[in-house]
C-alpha cells in the first residue's frame, strides 16, 4: 500500500477539512489553476484561429506560391509566361502540391455615373479553384466560362459594390491605358463576395483570364503566372524550394526566365505580425503559469502551517522527511487536478459557444475578420494541460522542503 497516498487520500476527501483555515485558500489556489489553464486555452485557440483566418484569406488571393515571368516588377501590369502542358506536369511532379492554376493580372479603373474607382483585375481560368469564393459568396454565383469566347461576368467585393452602386446583375465599365491608349470593356456583376480583408475586397475583382490575354494581346497558352496551392502549409519552405529548383532553369520563347516564390516573399509584413503574435501568447502563458503557481506555493504552505502537528507526529513515529513531503504533494496534486477540471470546462465551454454562435463581434475594418475566430486543436488542448501539471507540480516541490525543517519536538505541541 502507498501510505503517503492513503493518507494524503484522507486529509483531502475528510469531511473535517470544512472547519479548516486553509478551505478559502485551497479554494483560492483551485480557482487560480482553473482561470489560469482556461485564459491559456482560449488565448492559444483565438490566435490560432485568428492567425489561420488571417493566413487562409491571404493565400485565396495569392495562392502558396506564384511562378511568374522573372522581368515582371511588383505591379500588377506584368509579363507573360508560356504555360505549357510540359511545365504544369514538370510541376505536379514536385511532392506536395495539391493544385496548379492560371492567373492573369491587369489594373485598371471602373467609372460609373457617380464614382471612380483603381481596381486589380485578376483573370482566372476554368482549372481555378472556386471553394474559397463560394465559402465568402453573399450574392450571386461563380463566372460562367467557355472555351471559345470570353466571359463578361467578374465577381466583386461587397465593399466595391457598395461605393459603387452596382449588385448581380449590374453593368459597368472598366478602362485600361495601354501604350498612352485607354481600352474599355463593359462587365457585367455575377457575383459578390465578402473576407472582410480590406487590402483586397478593395481591389480585387475576378473574371475570365481570356479579358486580359485579349487586353494584352497574349496568346492562350499565355498568362501573368502560375499559382499553386500546397497540401501542408507547413512544408511551404520545402515545397517552395523544390519548385525554384523546378523553375529556375527555363527559359521562355521571348528569352525570359522564370521565379518562383511563396506567399510569405509576397507578403513579408503580414507574415511578420502574424509571427509576432507567437511573442503575446508566450508572455500570456508564462504570466498565467506563474500566477497559477504561486497560488498553488500559497495554498501548500498554509496547508503544511495547519498540519505541523501531524508532521510532528509522524516524524515522532519515524517518516522520513521525502515520505512526508510525499503526502502533501499528492495533496496539492489532488487540488491540482479539480483546478485543470473546472478550467478545462470553462475554457472549452467558451471556446465551443464562439466557435457555434459567434457571440463575441469584432471589427472587421481593424481585425479583417467579424468575429473573434476559433481553432479548437486537440492536440495543444492536452499539450497545455500536460504542460500546466508538470509546471505547477515542479513550483511545489522547493516550498514542500519546508517540512524538513519542522522539529518534532516543538511541532507535536504546536497548535
Amino acid at each position: 500500500m502507498n501510505l503517503e497516498l492513503f493518507i494524503a487520500k484522507r486529509i483531502h476527501f475528510s469531511k473535517q477539512g470544512e472547519k479548516r483555515i486553509s478551505r478559502p485558500a485551497v479554494r483560492v489556489a483551485m480557482l487560480g489553476i482553473a482561470l489560469g489553464l482556461a485564459v491559456m486555452l482560449i488565448t492559444v485557440s483565438i490566435v490560432i484561429g485568428f492567425k489561420q483566418e488571417i493566413r487562409d484569406k491571404v493565400i485565396a488571393f495569392g495562392s502558396h506560391i506564384q511562378v511568374t515571368n522573372f522581368d515582371s516588377n511588383e505591379t500588377f501590369e506584368t509579363k507573360p509566361i508560356t504555360v505549357s502542358n510540359t511545365l504544369v506536369k514538370s510541376l505536379y511532379e514536385v511532392n506536395g502540391i495539391a493544385h496548379i492554376e492560371r492567373f492573369a493580372t491587369k489594373p485598371g479603373m471602373i467609372k460609373t455615373n457617380d464614382d471612380v474607382q483603381g481596381i486589380i483585375l485578376k483573370g482566372i481560368g476554368r482549372d481555378f479553384d472556386w471553394n474559397f469564393y463560394k465559402k465568402n459568396l453573399v450574392a450571386g454565383d461563380t463566372i460562367t466560362m467557355n472555351d471559345s469566347t470570353p466571359s463578361k461576368q467578374v465577381i466583386i467585393s461587397v465593399y466595391l459594390s457598395q461605393m459603387l452602386k452596382l449588385k448581380v446583375g449590374s453593368s459597368f465599365l472598366t478602362y485600361f491605358v495601354e501604350n498612352e491608349t485607354v481600352r474599355a470593356r463593359k462587365f457585367t456583376v455575377a457575383g459578390i463576395y465578402c473576407t472582410n480583408f480590406m487590402e483586397y475586397d478593395k481591389q480585387f475583382i475576378l473574371t475570365d483570364i481570356k479579358q486580359i490575354q485579349q487586353l494584352n494581346n497574349w496568346q492562350p497558352n499565355q498568362a501573368s503566372g502560375l499559382e499553386i496551392l500546397i497540401k501542408d502549409y507547413s512544408q511551404l519552405n520545402k515545397v517552395g524550394d523544390d519548385v525554384y529548383f523546378k523553375t529556375a532553369n527555363r527559359i521562355n520563347p521571348d528569352g525570359s526566365a522564370l521565379k518562383s516564390r511563396t506567399i510569405e516573399d509576397m507578403n513579408p509584413q503580414i507574415f511578420s505580425w502574424l509571427g509576432m503574435l507567437d511573442m503575446n501568447v508566450w508572455i500570456i502563458l508564462v504570466l498565467m503559469l506563474v500566477v497559477a503557481g504561486f497560488n498553488m506555493i500559497s495554498g501548500l504552505l498554509i496547508l503544511i502551517l495547519e498540519r505541523t502537528n501531524m508532521i510532528g507526529i509522524l516524524k515522532a513515529l519515524g517518516a522520513q522527511n521525502w515520505s512526508i513531503r510525499k503526502i502533501f504533494l499528492y495533496h496539492s496534486f489532488f487540488l491540482i487536478g479539480k483546478g485543470m477540471l473546472w478550467g478545462n470546462v470553462l475554457g472549452i465551454g467558451i471556446m465551443l459557444l464562439q466557435y457555434f454562435t459567434h457571440v463575441i463581434p469584432l471589427d472587421p475594418a481593424t481585425y479583417y475578420v467579424s468575429y473573434v475566430p476559433i481553432n479548437i486543436n486537440i492536440l495543444y488542448i492536452l499539450i497545455l494541460n500536460v504542460g500546466t501539471f508538470i509546471c505547477s507540480a515542479l513550483m511545489l516541490l522547493l516550498p514542500s522542503y519546508i517540512i524538513a525543517k519542522i522539529m518534532p519536538a516543538k511541532s507535536i505541541k504546536f497548535e
